[in-house]
């Protein structure tokens, strides 16, 4: 395993007055190809003040976790976790319920025990070069497997969600006996610090290789029914001449393993990812308030008419309930209630004003990422793909390009500042001319500065004021 050089003296150094071993994420990516980011560092047979004085001659010493025998030391600009191997009893509910008992003489085949998966209880010794695995955690890697560790697994509900977020994160399936034991945790969610949650639903959002798996992992241990705008697309049935693949949480499981799969996801940084994500989760929330039985063409059919109206409040209440961000909610809400917008213009396109207002009313999303949801959505309906709705996103998307709103609504023309140059005063009726104007510009009465003024003088008696 390649170390950055700071870590690696730090490392080289603790040998010579203990054991330290790598053990957690790093080893795990470590061993699947992938690139090691977050190194842990456990250090057997050493007491906790030989541990922090070797460390200051490295860098500087945090040592806000030592009631848990962890040192967080920065070194060469980045900080890294350095731990005492420890105990942990369950005293209390709650995530945080534990009384934490440091103890250096343990060996890591029980300290393993206290980790939530075998996958994430692999030590690399960087001295010998040696991996160590007394759970058997590299056989779960290979069978691409979720199990965990022990019975003391049950005793922090926040495991749950990490099943969910590694599940969908390495397209992986969860043991039985771990789906199981889970399913008796369910009582236990109501103990999680709702910012615990939301950690858990951030990295679904931005690292999920098939998102769908984090949704099955949800169903299959019952804790979906902790989400109940989710839990609500679960059996909600579709057309099948529209939606061969299912119901509605099957449609959003597979709009969401196409969105991951678009390079606009892929290419897209972590808040990118976090809107793009939840908006396609959201998507068709709204179907649980609006689907019904009508006749369509002389046929009885399943449909959900102003699913995407409805759905905007609905993906605004799934969003507090686990704890997002506020400036995440917005962006989130006009993606989902505009992402059906493009059935209802012609075929041959929208019109300038058409998307001038839809850029308008996207903010602060923007059209870029809605053509994004509208592809996830239609590719989600598999087998069945339709060129026409594949060209109604191509149109919008160029006429979007040719008025250059990809990203962003037009700037307003006309400013205050041009109101008092033609010699009206600051007043409340400022917001009523400039909202007119705007309104005047979105319709394309006028593209120019020039022409904007032109128009606000031929539009009102300005100089009578």
């Amino acid at each position: 395993m390649n170390l950055p050089e700071p870590l690696a003296r730090a490392i080289a150094a603790l040998t010579e007055i203990g054991r330290p071993l790598l053990v957690g994420g790093c080893v795990r990516d470590w061993l699947l190809g992938l690139t090691p980011k977050d190194f842990d560092v456990e250090v057997f047979g050493v007491d906790w003040e030989k541990l922090v004085a070797v460390l200051r001659q490295h860098g500087p010493v945090n040592l806000v976790g030592k009631s848990f025998g962890v040192a967080k030391v920065r070194l060469g600009g980045v900080d890294y976790d350095f731990s005492l191997p420890r105990r942990e009893v369950k005293v209390a509910s709650g995530h945080r319920g534990f009384a934490v008992e440091p103890d250096p003489a343990i060996d890591p085949a029980t300290a393993a025990l206290r980790r939530d998966f075998t996958i994430n209880a692999i030590y690399f010794d960087p001295a010998s070069g040696e991996v160590l695995d007394p759970l058997d955690g590299r056989r779960d890697l290979r069978a691409g497997i979720l199990r965990h560790t022990g019975p003391a697994f049950a005793e922090d509900p926040l495991r749950v969600l990490r099943a969910f977020q590694f599940a969908a994160r390495f397209d992986f399936e969860v043991a039985p006996e771990t789906i199981e034991l889970c399913r008796t945790m369910l009582p236990t969610f109501a103990e999680l610090p709702v910012e615990r949650v939301w950690g858990e639903w951030e990295k679904w959002s931005t690292t999920a290789q098939k998102p769908s798996r984090g949704l099955q992992v949800l169903k299959q241990t019952g804790w979906l029914t902790c989400f109940p705008e989710l839990a609500a697309l679960d059996g909600l049935p579709q057309e099948p001449a529209w939606h061969p693949e299912g119901d509605v949480l099957t449609h959003t499981g597979h709009c969401l393993d196409a969105l991951v799969q678009l390079e606009a996801w892929r290419q897209a940084n972590a808040p990118g990812r976090r809107i793009l994500s939840f908006a396609v989760l959201c998507h068709d929330l709204g179907k649980a308030e609006t689907t019904t039985r009508a006749e369509r063409h002389g046929v009885m059919r399943w449909v959900s008419p102003g699913h995407d109206r409805a759905g905007g409040p609905l993906a605004e209440r799934f969003l507090e309930r686990i704890g997002s961000p506020h400036d995440l909610r917005k962006p989130v809400r006009q993606l989902v209630e505009c992402h059906h917008v493009h059935q209802s213009w012609p075929l041959e396109g929208p019109s300038a004003a058409a998307v001038r207002r839809l850029a308008r009313k996207l903010s602060p999303a923007s059209i870029d990422q809605l053509t994004v949801v509208m592809e996830a959505d239609h590719r989600g309906r598999p087998p069945l793909l339709s060129e026409e709705t594949a060209l109604r996103i191509e149109r919008l998307r160029a006429k979007a390009a040719e008025l250059s709103l990809q990203t962003a609504p037009p700037p307003p023309l006309l400013r205050g500042r041009d109101l008092i140059r033609l010699g009206l005063k600051p007043s409340p009726e400022f917001s009523r001319i400039l909202r007119a104007a705007y309104e005047a510009q979105l319709d394309g009465a006028f593209h120019t500065h020039e022409e904007a003024v032109a128009w606000v003088q031929s539009r009102f008696d300005l100089d009578t004021r």
